[in-house]
């Protein structure tokens, strides 16, 4: 066993201002900020710690910069539900990349112990990306006391929170319309779970795209209560949507169209229906919401709403850096135009 003393000393930011011959002052300033000094120092000292094998700790030059040079990402679920949605990859995708432009890191935060807010309170970021919040949360007052910059995503457009978002009711009336003009009465909604500890974000674009849901059967003289029609809240997975699926299978009258809020959901329902010997759509039709790029190639192809999340992981990210850099906001509230994509999985019954 080698002797300790035997050991390599760590380098330290002393030796590099001794054997430079400036201070350690001016071996800050050469990796924090090079024009604090003469060309000539900083090159001296870049070279000497290059000799040496000196690297600063980032720990250190983040306190001195008052600066993680990092974004963090609330993830609305834990980890285990989060990763299972494309959705959030391809919002993840859009934020990714403009950090990368920005030479920053990308933090992704789950809740903490079960807690967003214990989550945001311990999270060593420069800014935040929240998929979904309302000035009603406990996470909002947090960040404000904080004073950490921050864009929702899918949030409940207000003026205090920047935000990101397509028009989730319009949206949400659009495809129920598309569904009702093709004969349908007896629907299922698949809605959204609960995001953990908080009445957040699926909770907000729950009851968004419940309004618009609603406001199209009204105009055929239904609503939520209507025996025909049938709700269930369920996480953004694949499993969820098979569980979904088995559920309306033992109802005691079979909806003739699932419409549900997200497209993994969908997806996951089709499967499960393929299995049982159930056609999709002749035995019964499904639509989605969120255009992932699996709901175009998988057969039958579905039927949805286009909102294109890599967009807007990329504009969110883009306001935040400019909130960050207090550099003067055009628009604090970005709404993206969706689509209504129609393809298979729908069909007409009048």
């Amino acid at each position: 066993m080698p002797d300790e003393h035997s050991k390599e000393k760590r380098i330290t930011i002393k030796d590099i201002a001794r054997l430079s011959g400036y201070s350690k002052t001016a071996v800050s300033f050469a990796f924090n900020d090079p024009s604090r000094i003469s060309a000539k120092a900083c090159a001296t000292i870049l070279q000497v710690a290059q000799e040496v094998g000196y690297y600063p700790n980032p720990l250190a030059r983040n306190f001195s910069l008052q600066s993680h040079q990092s974004i963090g990402f609330l993830l609305p679920q834990d980890i285990n539900y989060s990763f299972r949605n494309p959705y959030i990859m391809e919002v993840l995708l859009g934020i990714g990349a403009v950090c990368q432009k920005n030479g920053n890191t990308l933090t992704l935060i789950p809740p903490l112990h079960e807690s967003v807010v214990e989550a945001v309170r311990c999270a060593a970021v420069d800014g935040l990306i929240t998929q979904g919040m309302g000035t009603e949360m406990e996470v909002f007052d947090l960040l404000l006391k904080r004073k950490l910059p921050f864009v929702t995503i899918d949030g409940v457009p207000s003026t205090q929170i920047p935000s990101v978002n397509v028009n989730d009711e319009q949206a949400a009336y659009d495809i129920m319309r598309l569904v009702l003009a093709a004969g349908h009465r007896r629907i299922a909604i698949g809605g959204l779970l609960e995001v953990i500890e908080e009445d957040s974000a699926s909770q907000s674009i729950q009851r968004t795209r419940l309004a618009g849901y609603v406001k199209a059967l009204q105009e055929y003289g239904l609503n939520l209560s209507s025996p025909t029609i049938i709700m269930h809240t369920c996480a953004c997975t694949i499993e969820e949507g098979r569980h979904l699926a088995s559920i309306l299978l033992n109802a005691k009258q079979r909806p003739t169209c699932v419409v549900t809020m997200s497209d993994i959901v969908a997806i996951g329902a089709i499967l499960a229906f393929k299995e049982h010997h159930i056609a999709v759509p002749d035995d019964i039709s499904v639509v989605g919401f969120d255009n992932i790029p699996e709901s175009a190639y998988h057969r039958p192809s579905l039927t949805t709403v286009d909102q294109p999340g890599e967009e807007k992981g990329r504009q969110a990210a883009q306001l935040l850096f400019s909130l960050i850099s207090k550099k003067e906001i055009v628009e604090r509230h970005i709404q993206i135009p969706y689509r209504i994509i129609e393809r298979e999985s729908l069909k007409n019954i009048s």
